[in-house]
């Protein structure tokens, strides 16, 4: 009989301490309750617990989603529109969670639909359905802030719809369509405007590139025709200076003055011209060739009746 007690008791104590090892995931944590009070946190891993006494409670530390499902919201300028949103959210103290609200998803999606209402409720229509990011980054601060003493933390909210009536969103399409082709015409004409300008700027540029250049060529042969003239000038001057000083050096007599004067009139005669217009001091030298004449004829004569003689 006492053998038969001793198994039983061994039973019991290997059931009661089976009961009392409990497993905790690293993305859970746990409270323990003793006697319906809070006794204490634990972490992940073996854990042991008075079974029939403490109770274990688990929690997931994951970032969780909550749906909001869509609801009716009125603009300030009166225009129902329908919205909906995912919360993304984490546990960031289990006791609270546990003990500070009853039931947190609940909870969580009534609060997002209230400030919904009330974040939208203070916009227009173009500016609810503009925005979003404005729209989302004041709900999470106001479901930051309520949710911080439930122990989590709104980490993202995303409005996922925002629907105005049929008749607005029909309304909306046509200004859009509206707005669209009054675009395209002003942007049409812009570029016929462009192209205009574009095309007179061309014609301006080459025109003046075109004077800019005949004024360089026109600049460039007066340049070479004064350099030509100054240097015919300076060669024309050089060379009277040239036969002036060899003529003076050489000591001409009247002879020889009067020869080169009848060569200058030959070659004068050798010309083109029709008519020749003799100078007036031509007689003079004429009358001068004619006495050279004569003494070269008394000359030759003198010569060859020397010659005679000697014969």
């Amino acid at each position: 009989m006492s053998g038969t007690l001793l198994v039983v008791i061994l039973i019991f104590l290997f059931l009661m301490a089976l009961m009392g090892i409990k497993t905790i995931r690293p993305y859970e944590r746990a409270c323990v309750e003793r006697l319906g009070k809070y006794q204490r946190t634990v972490q992940p891993g073996l854990n042991f617990i008075v079974p029939f006494i403490e109770r274990l409670i688990k929690v997931d530390m994951r970032e969780q989603v909550v749906d909001v499902p869509p609801q009716e919201v009125i603009t300030k300028d009166n225009a129902t529109v329908t919205v909906d949103a995912i919360i993304y959210y984490e546990v960031t103290d289990p006791v609270k969670v546990l003990y500070n609200v009853a039931q947190f998803r609940l909870a969580t999606i009534k609060l997002a639909q209230t400030n919904l209402r009330n974040v939208i409720g203070d916009m227009s229509l173009d500016e609810s359905l503009t925005s979003r990011e404005r729209i989302n980054a004041k709900l999470r601060d106001v479901l930051d802030e309520a949710t911080d003493k439930w122990g989590a933390r709104a980490t993202r909210v995303e409005l996922q719809r925002i629907e105005p009536p049929s008749d607005v969103t029909e309304a909306m399409h046509r200004q859009m369509k509206a707005e669209r082709e009054r675009r395209a015409v002003v942007l049409e004409a812009e570029g016929i405007k462009s192209a205009a300008i574009l095309k007179a700027d061309g014609e301006k540029q080459s025109r003046i590139l075109q004077a800019e250049g005949q004024a360089v060529a026109i600049e460039k042969v007066a340049a070479a025709d004064k350099f030509r003239l100054l240097t015919v000038a300076e060669g024309e001057g050089q060379a009277i200076e040239r036969v002036y000083g060899a003529i003076h050096k050489g000591n001409p007599t009247k002879d020889l003055i009067t020869i080169k004067y009848l060569e200058a009139l030959a070659k004068m005669a050798d010309g083109k011209a029709s008519k020749l217009f003799v100078p007036y001091e031509a007689s003079g030298v004429m009358a001068s060739v004619g006495m050279i004449a004569d003494l070269l004829k008394d000359r030759k004569e003198t010569d060859e009746k020397a010659t005679t003689e000697k014969a």
